[in-house]
């Protein structure tokens, strides 16, 4: 079972380095995430201050044996995750999702998970926002399950309009375990299935599909493949192209050549800040379309997984990075200061 678990929070701002004892019952008010603290302060859009989000979470005690995880999509920047006053994990960057292990640390009954996030200013050349800005998901899975972000498919030309699609997943606690991929088109009908069995963590197989819809600017065809195991699964959008880079020829989109007309986005969504809302970005990216662009560079980090998803669909290249900055710093407190720790 994965979920949203997006309601249900409390927030407060305090001043930074503020110690947990001075935090009090009366300080938290209710949010919704995603959320960016920041944009409510039009007067003070670059406040040195800590913000502190917390969650309560209920579990049976039968439950307690299974994998729980947070799979956090985004928290800018610097930030701890705890478990009932425990530091479970730290995460320094701003743009990438990580996983907490809550298996093993729950107790039966209430658990509080509490986010610190230490924003300094200046930290970025840009707007960035501040808090939990992007989704939570909340796993709980059996002991053997499937990992999240473990899914890989590879599709290649083959003879005669034949495609293959090497397909892998990564395991936990599932050795034996039998896998079903299965591949189905925009009509949700399957074009292919097949089933693995787990060995040393991991699942993998071939799939075939005969003459595919090819994934296009002009035509964005997307497929989707879904990864189950007993009691788990997940679902990859998958598409079939061929991109070849020519000296002669230029950039060829299956065999076609295309004039990439790109723009670069920061993850922000104007006046509304950086709390990611689904709909915001397909409107901006709507717009950039009717200007003519067909191709997004994301301006400088890794953007919300939604915006890749919603690319896929509407036909968009991009071209994903990763980093602004690196070893040397632009600004006093920007990502350079956890880079060389942290890069990998």
């Amino acid at each position: 079972m994965r979920v949203l678990f997006n309601d249900g929070w409390q927030f407060c701002k305090k001043p930074a380095d503020t110690p947990w004892q001075d935090v009090t019952e009366a300080d938290w008010q209710p949010v919704s995430l995603p959320h960016d603290w920041m944009i409510l302060q039009a007067e003070d859009l670059y406040e040195t201050c800590d913000g502190l989000y917390r969650r309560s979470l209920t579990v049976d005690g039968p439950a307690l044996r299974d994998c729980w995880q947070l799979r956090v999509d985004g928290v800018y920047m610097d930030c701890d995750v705890a478990l009932n006053g425990e530091i479970l994990c730290t995460h320094r960057y701003g743009y990438t999702a990580f996983d907490v292990d809550l298996s093993g640390r729950l107790r039966a009954g209430e658990n509080w998970i509490t986010v610190r996030v230490r924003y300094r200013s200046p930290n970025t050349r840009w707007y960035s926002g501040a808090g939990i800005f992007r989704d939570v998901t909340l796993v709980h899975a059996p002991c053997a399950h499937l990992v999240t972000d473990g899914v890989y498919a590879v599709a290649s030309r083959g003879a005669r309009g034949v495609w293959g699609i090497s397909v892998s997943a990564e395991t936990a606690g599932a050795e034996g375990c039998p896998v079903r991929f299965t591949l189905r088109d925009a009509d949700g009908k399957t074009v292919a299935s097949e089933t693995a069995v787990s060995a040393g963590g991991v699942a993998e197989t071939a799939l075939t599909a005969a003459f595919p819809r090819l994934w296009s600017p002009e035509e964005p065809n997307v497929y989707t493949l879904e990864t189950a195991m007993d009691g788990d699964s997940l679902t990859t959008n998958i598409g079939f192209r061929e991109f070849v880079f020519s000296p002669k020829e230029g950039f060829l989109v299956n065999g076609e050549p295309v004039k990439l007309r790109g723009v670069c986005l920061h993850h922000d969504l104007g006046v509304l800040g950086s709390a990611f809302h689904v709909k915001a970005a397909r409107r901006q990216l709507q717009l950039m379309q009717e200007m003519g662009v067909n191709a997004l560079r994301t301006s400088h980090n890794p953007p919300a997984r939604q915006v890749l998803d919603l690319c896929d669909e509407m036909g968009i290249l991009v071209v994903d990075e990763a980093f602004d900055m690196w070893q040397r710093p632009k600004t006093t407190y920007d990502y350079a200061r956890f880079f060389p720790d942290c890069w990998a």
